[in-house]
């Protein structure tokens, strides 16, 4: 019966209630006897701190004042906890408590599985095992704590603890953790389909376009994440200023994003596609789509891309063109003035590809993993700074996933949980998370058979139940079509596991992704660091079974964190001292080259000018040497006629002697010539 009662478990957080109690906290059990009073003073001082993180929240009361080391170890070690959420807090309570006690749950009472709260008696278990355990060196005073009435808290905001007897539906019937189940839906199912699109506003998962049996779909589904009904939207189209029965055209390998109480789907492919990508918008409120018109450079139309939504911004990159191009550009667009913005990011940029999965770590981090080519799938990481607008590859640990296309991925925190995909033979079965912070992969569970979830093109987005985070699948195709819903309820196991790694991360990694250095990251990664399956004392090693002096250490973390926290800032100062003095050398040297530019603009000028005449001149010359050309021929002319002309003159001359002579000769009594009259 203990063994059926341990492999069964009871969800949470009526299992934190029931470890709550089996410590000693919260109950009537005599704080000498219970559990508690067993733990070294280490662990007693982090159950008592994470169960008033669980059960009260946040630590908001002042520091006690006085000698007393008990209250001020206790404030010390609440207080470090900062903003850990409610539920996070309940499951490192229980997992160090079956750490310790590996049989306590076969132990608990059957009847102990809601909360029972004793404020008078909050305090009394761990103040009993202290004094029990370390009366040599503390002397409690005997002052009261002050507690605040338990209550499930999460980020801040109080809520009562669910009724053991209330009928959960919905999502609220996952009850396991770390495996896909299921879940019963009503109404009726959307035509199966995969490469369409999913979105969550309001508990209700909005699907969007998508391919079923080749042909392109344009209908709006949605499920009430509540009642897990399914039910069709019908939604109008605006033109302008009016509305008109026509619908979107069908698309599928588009990307759909709730942004406030709309919903934007961006890219796809259609059966007509247009030059450039195309932004759709539908107000969920009266049930409308419409084009929305965009500024500045658009990117060429395209599908399997993928699109992150960071703060205001949505960052595209990849994915395929009408042509069958794959590419691997990157744009964002601005949703608050709908203008494009293409960028030129340095370093080795993802080779171009398509059916990838995107991330954004800690508003600056755009993490991209997998996706495939025609003839090759990948599973390579690149991570881009989008401050510093460059691509880098750092180096993984862990599991490292296989190749894959066609996955679907989702946030939880610093988890990255990743769905499904195919490698061009068979889909992949297992769903692996990558811890963004420390880079180490690991796998969350695994399906067997041909499942939707070991298929490409499903969607994943993340909903949540009771505080609880709850990932939920639908669609897919691995050789038919899918409409099935699966559900998935992650522990957060895989952030244990990625920080007992053995082998530390690489030093490149660091300046990388850098992980969160305010006293509660510091005090999580104290919590969740282990060896040979145990929890470690947080504070100093007590291997040597010496009494610890609880104040003293715990002011020793604080001073440690200051000084931290000091040289953290004084790095910063000088780097924003160094960034200044950048920015005024960038100036001085804008400055110099506009001055430059000018000079050079000049003398582009008067070499045109210079250019220009001499081209002119040029001409002048080429038309005086035609003319000199054709002078030396008239020269010529004038030369031979000038030689004819005194041939003719001569003979001229000398025609005029001989007859001059005969006549006068005759005149004169001369005898005529002989030859002449011969002749």
């Amino acid at each position: 019966m203990a063994m059926a009662r341990a492999s069964s478990g009871l969800a949470y957080p009526e299992r934190f209630f029931a470890a709550a109690a089996y410590a000693g906290f919260g109950g009537s059990q005599d704080p000498s006897k219970a559990a508690i009073s067993h733990f070294e003073n280490e662990i007693a001082l982090i159950l008592y701190a994470l169960y008033q993180q669980a059960t009260v929240g946040p630590c908001t009361i002042p520091k006690p004042r006085g000698w007393n080391p008990v209250e001020n170890s206790k404030w010390s070690s609440w207080h470090g906890l900062g903003t850990m959420a409610s539920t996070e807090a309940m499951r490192l309570f229980v997992k160090i408590l079956e750490e310790e006690d590996p049989a306590w749950y076969s132990r608990v009472p059957e009847h102990v599985v809601e909360p029972v709260v004793d404020v008078q008696t909050n305090t009394a278990p761990l103040e009993s095992v202290l004094q029990t355990t370390s009366s040599k060196s503390i002397t409690p005073n005997g002052d009261s704590f002050p507690e605040s009435k338990a209550a499930s808290v999460e980020n801040g905001s109080h809520s009562e603890t669910q009724d053991k007897d209330v009928v959960l539906e919905g999502l609220g019937s996952v009850g396991i953790y770390d495996q896909w189940v299921s879940p019963s839906v009503s109404g009726q199912r959307p035509k199966p389909r995969y490469e369409h699109g999913a979105a969550i506003v309001q508990d209700e998962m909005y699907i969007f376009g998508g391919n079923h049996n080749g042909r392109y779909l344009n209908d709006l589904q949605v499920l009430d994440l509540k009642t897990l009904m399914w039910s069709k939207v019908e939604a109008k189209f605006a033109t302008e200023s009016q509305e008109s029965p026509m619908t979107l055209p069908p698309c599928a390998g588009h990307s759909l994003i709730a942004w406030g109480n709309k919903l934007i789907s961006i890219a796809g492919h259609s059966k007509d596609p247009s030059e450039t990508v195309t932004v759709r918008e539908f107000d969920i409120q009266t049930s409308t789509w419409s084009f929305l018109k965009t500024y500045g450079k658009a990117p060429v139309s395209r599908g399997g891309q993928s699109v992150t939504l960071v703060g205001s911004s949505l960052v595209i990159f990849g994915g395929e063109d009408p042509k069958r191009s794959l590419l691997n550009d990157l744009h964002i667009l601005d949703l608050e003035t709908m203008t494009w913005d293409e960028i030129d990011a340095v370093g080795g940029p993802p080779s171009p590809r398509s059916d990838h999965a995107a991330a954004v770590h800690a508003e600056r981090y755009l993490l991209i993993f997998g996706g495939g080519s025609h003839a090759t799938c990948f599973n390579d990481l690149h991570v881009l700074d989008m401050q510093s607008m460059e691509w880098s590859r750092p180096t993984l640990q862990g599991a490292i996933p296989t190749p894959r296309a066609g996955h679907a991925s989702v946030t939880v925190g610093e988890n990255w949980f990743i769905v499904g995909g195919g490698d061009n033979q068979s889909g992949v079965s297992e769903t692996v998370v990558l811890n963004m912070s420390t880079l180490v992969w690991s796998v969350v569970t695994s399906v067997q058979g041909r499942v939707p979830l070991a298929s490409e093109g499903l969607s994943l987005v993340l909903s949540s139940y009771n505080g609880e985070d709850i990932l939920v699948a639908f669609g897919g195709y691995n050789g038919r079509y899918s409409n099935e819903v699966h559900v998935l309820k992650p522990s957060h196991k895989s952030t244990l596991q990625s920080k007992i790694m053995e082998t530390p991360v690489t030093d490149s990694v660091d300046p990388l992704l850098p992980t969160t250095t305010n006293a509660t990251r510091d005090f999580e990664s104290d919590l969740e660091t282990a060896q040979d399956g145990k929890i470690r004392e947080i504070v100093m090693d007590n291997a040597e079974s010496k009494p610890v002096n609880i104040r003293e250490t715990g002011e020793q973390m604080l001073e440690t964190l200051k000084a931290e926290k000091e040289e953290l800032q004084a790095a910063l100062s000088k780097e924003e001292v160094q960034n200044l003095q950048l920015k005024q050398e960038i100036a001085d040297a804008e400055t110099r080259n506009l001055d430059l530019t000018k000079e050079l603009q000049s003398v582009r000028g008067q070499l045109a000018a210079e250019q220009s005449r001499c081209f002119k001149l040029e001409v002048e010359v080429a038309e005086l040497r035609q003319k000199l050309q054709s002078m030396e021929t008239l020269q010529k002319e004038v030369e031979l006629l000038r030689r004819q002309k005194a041939a003719s003159e001569q003979a001229a001359l000398s025609a005029k002697r001989q007859s001059s002579g005969g006549v006068w000769g005759w005149l004169a009594g001369s005898p005529p010539d002989e030859r002449t009259d011969d002749a």
